[in-house]
């Protein structure tokens, strides 16, 4: 006879109200259910839980844990009343997924060696206090089809026209209607010849004609400042992450170093049978 879950949850809630089964006494161990021997416990409940949706763990404890209980103790019967062997793809499924938790509670344990804090000062030192000043540039531009058309907009400024007149008339981009104002952009968020050009810009000025894959540009730079260098306690969480990242990285070599890896001869393997999914549904 199967126990379901409403039953389940009572008998849980009445072992844990009458003291049978203490708070302090529940781990990951604990069994809430057995379906036909296999046991049910608190560990594989909060695994399901952690995996839901954030939507879905909104719900109230109560309702979770019944829904989650019944949800195992359903998979429960159709894993054991699966005559079926099991197939290629649910193997190396849970391979992948077994190798991929391991390495990454191994990235975890090697990821919480203590750093330096000489490393840390040091990172800080490269990467802000001699770093050159980063520059931030409050641009413009006007997005047009062709070189001709983008010539013609630099006659109509030499004549007195506004630039954000144009660029709400004459634009194709989405910013025209924000009179083409862009925001602010730092090193390397620009398309490079759209950054280059901005870059020979003196405040006020405008650009010649600048091709991208989106079209003809033309730029104007409103403003640049230079950006102020934040403190070390300010900016200690991303440095930190950067000789961790390292730390992990070099663990990987050395592991590499202290390993048997033998490739197989694949140099003329035709790399499309990576998409060939009948190998492992068996079509």
């Amino acid at each position: 006879m199967v126990i379901f879950a409403k039953q389940v949850m009572a008998a849980f809630v009445l072992m844990y109200g009458t003291g049978a089964l203490a708070k302090d006494d529940l781990s990951a161990s604990t069994i809430v259910a057995s379906v036909n021997g296999t046991n049910i416990t608190l560990g594989h409940m909060i695994l399901v839980l952690e995996s839901l949706p954030a939507k879905y763990q909104s719900a109230s404890d109560e309702q979770l844990f019944q829904n989650i209980l019944e949800q195992i103790i359903r998979q429960t019967l159709l894993a054991q009343f699966n005559k079926q062997p099991e197939t290629l793809r649910t193997k190396l499924t849970l391979e992948n997924d077994r190798r991929s938790l391991r390495a990454a509670e191994a990235v975890d344990a090697i990821s919480s060696e203590p750093i330096d804090e000489d490393a840390i000062k040091e990172t800080y030192k490269l990467n802000y206090l001699n770093a050159a000043p980063t520059k931030e540039y409050n641009v413009s531009h006007i997005l047009v089809e062709t070189e001709e058309k983008a010539v013609r907009l630099l006659k109509m400024l030499k004549d007195g026209m506004e630039f954000e007149e144009l660029a709400i008339n004459f634009s194709i981009g989405p910013s025209k209607q924000n009179s083409g104002k862009l925001g602010r952009f730092r090193h390397g968020m620009m398309v490079p010849s759209c950054e280059e050009a901005v870059i020979s810009l003196k405040k006020g000025e405008i650009s010649k004609p600048v091709k991208t894959d989106f079209g003809w540009h033309v730029i104007k730079l409103n403003n640049m400042r230079n950006l102020t260098i934040p403190p070390l306690e300010e900016v200690r969480a991303e440095i930190f992450s950067k000789p961790q990242q390292q730390f992990v990285a070099e663990q990987i070599k050395k592991f590499q170093k202290d390993s048997l890896i033998i490739f197989q001869n694949i140099e003329h393997l035709d790399t499309t049978v990576l998409r060939n999914t009948n190998f492992i549904d068996g079509r």
